[in-house]
């Protein structure tokens, strides 16, 4: 899971938005928006918003220390963060080869996805230690992952495979 946590030192609610993840076990990323302008830009840019907090989770923005959400968010299983089809289907409408896999169309903003360096055009063809004939393959796998846990990727890019970790 990647949870990432804009703040600025003033603000209150950033402090109980980053105590309530850490009572909670919650690992977090933590942009201090009044020194990092790059940052700030990232935040207004995902979230539309300027003020803090921002929390997010998997690639969902949380607007302010909105606990109800935050917790329907901790509880889904992980996401990989990504728009994915099946490799197949996408090379025939394509005209182009490419391996049997998911093929990914989007990587969302702070997903384990882009954590891992995923990018529009990869085709994942094993994901831990499975093989993944199609998209679905992906959504049965990361049924059994856990927050947490590391997962191996092998990736298909540009004719070449790499191996990379998606950590939830």
């Amino acid at each position: 899971m990647s949870v990432v946590v804009y703040t600025t030192p003033t603000c209150g609610f950033c402090h109980q938005v980053k105590a309530y993840l850490k009572q909670r076990g919650v690992p977090f990323t933590e942009y201090d928006v009044s020194r990092d302008p790059q940052a700030a830009a990232e935040m207004v840019r995902l979230s539309g918003q300027r003020g803090v907090p921002v929390v997010l989770i998997d690639g969902q923005v949380v607007v302010g220390f909105n606990r109800p959400l935050i917790d329907q968010l901790l509880a889904q299983r992980p996401r990989l963060g990504v728009v994915i089809a099946d490799a197949d289907h996408i090379a025939a409408q394509k005209e182009m080869q490419l391996p049997a896999g998911a093929y990914v169309g989007r990587v969302n903003a702070g997903s384990a996805a882009e954590a891992a360096g995923l990018r529009p055009g990869d085709v994942i063809v094993q994901l831990a230690g499975q093989a993944v004939r199609g998209y679905q393959d992906v959504h049965r796998i990361l049924a059994s992952v856990r927050r947490g846990q590391a997962v191996d990727l092998l990736v298909w890019r540009n004719g070449q495979t790499f191996k990379t970790t998606a950590r939830f």
